[in-house]
């Protein structure tokens, strides 16, 4: 990290503490640190997607944070930033609605992620989980609250599970139009409840959710 880096100083600073358990893993011996986090888990409709994310050390990434904290333009600027990086290694899962409503929205959430995880390019040795740990997986795992606002790996996950699953969205607006999904991405505002009871569920919305299941 160079006095260039933008934002000055504190942006500096800012960076290097979003690091910190990157830098205690490394300094434990470990040198593919991946950072996990997911998005969709409260919505009424879509998949919750996952993201892993390899950030070699001594990278930073300038105004990464956890990606409900970045305005939409930001979170898109550093989707693209991240994406078009050689360096950082990232890959995705994701688990449909009709799974969501076969094995509940927790442990799908968590095979969301081992699928993220097998599909990074490179194994990785530890694993910084957003929250929870991932059950029946052979990895390493720090499990760490808010995580995606402490560590910059979990950060770059977080962005880039929320842009593939806001992008999965729009898509869905299109094949469905009526609910409102280009807006909401599926959660229960107003404005998605009135469109459920004017058009009844649509193929994505999840029936094991209430109140898709109620009605």
């Amino acid at each position: 990290m160079s006095k260039d880096t933008p934002g000055g100083a504190e942006e500096m600073t800012r960076l290097y503490e979003m690091t910190s358990f990157e830098r205690e893993a490394s300094a434990q011996g470990h040198t593919a640190i991946a950072g996990v986090d997911e998005a969709g888990r409260g919505p009424l409709a879509g998949p919750v997607v996952a993201a892993a994310a390899i950030v070699p050390p001594g990278l930073y990434i300038p105004y990464i944070n956890d990606s409900k904290k970045l305005s939409p333009a930001r979170r898109k600027e550093l989707f693209h930033a991240i994406k078009s990086n050689s360096s950082i290694l990232t890959a995705v899962g994701i688990v449909s609605p009709d799974e969501i409503d076969r094995i509940n929205i927790y442990q799908a959430t968590q095979e969301a992620m081992r699928i993220a995880v097998r599909a990074l390019p490179q194994k990785p040795d530890i694993l910084l989980v957003d929250g929870m740990k991932i059950g029946e997986f052979p990895y390493l795992q720090w499990k760490i609250i808010k995580g995606d606002a402490l560590s910059q790996s979990i950060a770059a996950a977080s962005i880039i599970a929320k842009e593939t699953r806001d992008a999965l969205m729009e898509e869905y607006d299109r094949l469905y139009p009526g609910y409102g999904f280009l807006k909401h991405k599926g959660y229960g505002t107003a404005m998605h409840l009135d469109a459920i009871e004017k058009l009844g569920p649509c193929p994505i919305h999840r029936r094991s959710f209430a109140p898709i299941r109620d009605f």
